[in-house]
């Protein structure tokens, strides 16, 4: 028993050491930590997972289902593109163009060296034979497939920031495909605002804030044409008319147009996505824009409410209004990026860089000295109990919660100090009765 207990209080002991470790680093060290994690565990490699061989092209090897890329890293989904663009706002930030050229490896890797040939010919064989749900087997399917913004949105918006540095037509061509499915394809309410075709017909989701907006903003810059910042500015003015909740000031995940209901939980993650749609969507578009107004009023009322259900360890809870519901870093990352960014720029009140520095805090308790990231929600769609999302798992080390968390350090870098008046200061202000 005394061993036992020796063992329990040696462990507790290393655990806080670990911990006031990590409290001691600074975001730029913790970003580059966990940023150099990823590059150093990246391969460019494929493999059939049914030999265990392994290939660094495919384009000269038979047409296999089985095989795969080997990287979590260089998978085609929206986490890669948050990712990507967290590791350009880091090199930008820090003068390294590491961080750029890795993202620029990583897309070369799947447009120039052969292999995007190789795994359409794959794709267009199992829609032939299939239909749509056989193609879900095939290798980055979603960057054939472009049905749906997970598919090309945010890849896509971080594709047109390489293209701005690195131009090449293989990019280009995929940025138009992507422009010309959310302008003429993707599903829309008869108001303009962006809609899924699932769980029920004409379901908004918040998550597609952050899908939609990161391209159409980026889109507007790259292009000049305002027409992509007035759609993205026009999605925020209707989420908040679908999705908002006056009297908890925070939105709701969905919104089901059939039966006119919302959906049953004020998740974390999904309002965040709306959060750090905004901030972009602000950074992006001109000073001038006729709706700019409106998006930096919708940004300053979410970031009022959003501040209200900060924890006691400065994490937000994985449901937003239930504090029996873990702590998530995924979307506290992304609250403390709006949250620095709207301070920076002047959209917001210098008050809520507490808020930003106690969300910093929270997440530092979530990286390990090494630059791991845990407690993340794993990918969460949209069911009509609140159940389902209390107990959505989390990992560890997974695009999914890395890009949002390297985004919210980089914001912090350079972030001001939080300082409040003092009293001493001010009492020559107050006049003194004769």
């Amino acid at each position: 028993m005394k061993l036992k207990k020796a063992i329990s209080y040696s462990f507790i002991f290393l655990s806080l050491l670990s911990t006031q470790a990590q409290n001691k680093m600074t975001p730029e060290e913790v970003a580059r930590k966990i940023a150099d994690r990823i590059v150093n565990s990246t391969t460019y490699l494929f493999e059939n997972k049914k030999t265990g061989e392994t290939y660094t092209s495919v384009k000269d090897i038979q047409l296999s289902m089985d095989v795969q890329v080997q990287s979590k890293y260089n998978n085609w989904h929206y986490t890669n593109g948050v990712t990507n663009i967290a590791f350009l706002e880091l090199g930008n930030k820090l003068k390294d163009d590491k961080y750029e050229k890795y993202v620029l490896k990583n897309m070369n890797f799947v447009f120039n060296e052969g292999n995007y040939d190789y795994f359409k010919k794959l794709f267009d064989q199992a829609l032939s034979k299939g239909g749509w749900s056989a193609v879900r087997n095939v290798n980055w399917h979603m960057l054939y497939r472009g049905k749906r913004l997970d598919d090309n949105g945010p890849m896509g918006a971080s594709l047109i920031e390489l293209q701005e540095r690195y131009p090449d037509n293989a990019f280009l061509n995929y940025i138009n495909e992507t422009a010309d499915h959310i302008n003429t394809s993707e599903p829309r309410l008869p108001d303009g605002t962006i809609a899924r075709i699932w769980p029920h017909e004409n379901t908004i989701w918040a998550d597609d804030a952050f899908m939609a907006i990161s391209f159409l903003c980026r889109m507007g810059q790259f292009t000049g044409n305002d027409k992509y910042f007035t759609d993205a500015a026009k999605q925020i003015i209707n989420y908040d008319k679908y999705l908002w909740c006056s009297a908890k000031q925070i939105y709701y995940h969905c919104y089901h147009t059939d039966n006119k209901e919302h959906g049953v939980a004020h998740w974390s993650r999904a309002n965040s996505w709306i959060f750090m749609a905004k901030a972009d969507l602000l950074t992006f578009m001109s000073k001038n824009h006729p709706l700019r107004d409106s998006v930096i009023n919708s940004f300053k009322k979410q970031a009022s409410g959003v501040a209200r259900y900060q924890g006691k360890n400065g994490l937000w809870h994985q449901l937003l209004d239930k504090e029996d519901s873990y702590e998530e870093i995924t979307g506290t990352a992304m609250f403390v990026f709006g949250l620095a960014q709207g301070v920076k720029e002047g959209w917001l009140h210098p008050d809520f860089m507490y808020v930003a520095q106690q969300g910093l805090k929270g997440m530092m308790q979530k990286i390990t000295p090494e630059g791991d990231v845990t407690s993340i929600c794993v990918g969460t769609g949209i069911m009509p109990s609140l159940d389902f999302y209390y107990n959505r798992p989390t990992q560890e080390n997974d695009p999914m919660g890395e890009g949002p968390v390297l985004r919210a350090l980089v914001a912090m870098i350079d972030a001001p100090k939080y300082t409040e008046i003092n009293a001493e200061q001010q009492y020559n202000k107050i006049g003194r009765k004769k």
